[in-house]
Order: structure tokens, then C-alpha cells, then sequence
């Protein structure tokens, strides 16, 4: 444990940070994971509600700087892709 105040406080903050950022990380990729389960079922109007879902977060974890930006972009586009695929046979 530091001994310098302001070291101490950098360590607190840290950590409230690092708890936070697992628990919006996690909360990112069950959203996107739902949405890959909805993508397999074939269900078109649920398949896109969720991808709608995913997509959202994605957006704001690149924002806050959670994932990079291109990673977003990449998962989304991948989400886009399977939904249309689906969309395109039903």
C-alpha cells in the first residue's frame, strides 16, 4: 500500500475504474452474445432487436473508450452481415 496521499487515492480510484469497467465489459458482451443467439435461431424480428441492442452498446463502450473503435465497427459489421443473411432467406 503507497503511503503518499495522492498515490492512495490514485489506487482507490483505479480499482472503482477497474470494477467498472468488468462489470460494463461483461454487460457488452452478454448483449452481444444474445444477439449472436437470436442470429442462430432465425427468429428475423427478435434477430434484429437485439442486433438494434448490441450495436448501441458497442457504440457507447467505443465512446468511453471500453473497446477500441475498429473493434466495434468489426463486431457490428459482423452482427449486420448475419442478420441480413437472414433476413435475405426468410
Amino acid at each position: 500500500m503507497p503511503n503518499i496521499k495522492s498515490a492512495v487515492k490514485r489506487v482507490k480510484t483505479s480499482e472503482k475504474r477497474r470494477a467498472l469497467n468488468a462489470s460494463q465489459k461483461s454487460a457488452l458482451r452478454t448483449t452481444v452474445k444474445a444477439a449472436d443467439t437470436a442470429l442462430v435461431n432465425t427468429d428475423v424480428e427478435a434477430a434484429k432487436a437485439a442486433v438494434i441492442a448490441a450495436s448501441k452498446k458497442l457504440d457507447k463502450a467505443a465512446t468511453k473508450g471500453l473497446v477500441h473503435k475498429n473493434a466495434a465497427a468489426r463486431k457490428k459489421s459482423r452482427l449486420a452481415k448475419k442478420l441480413n443473411a437472414i433476413s435475405s432467406q426468410g
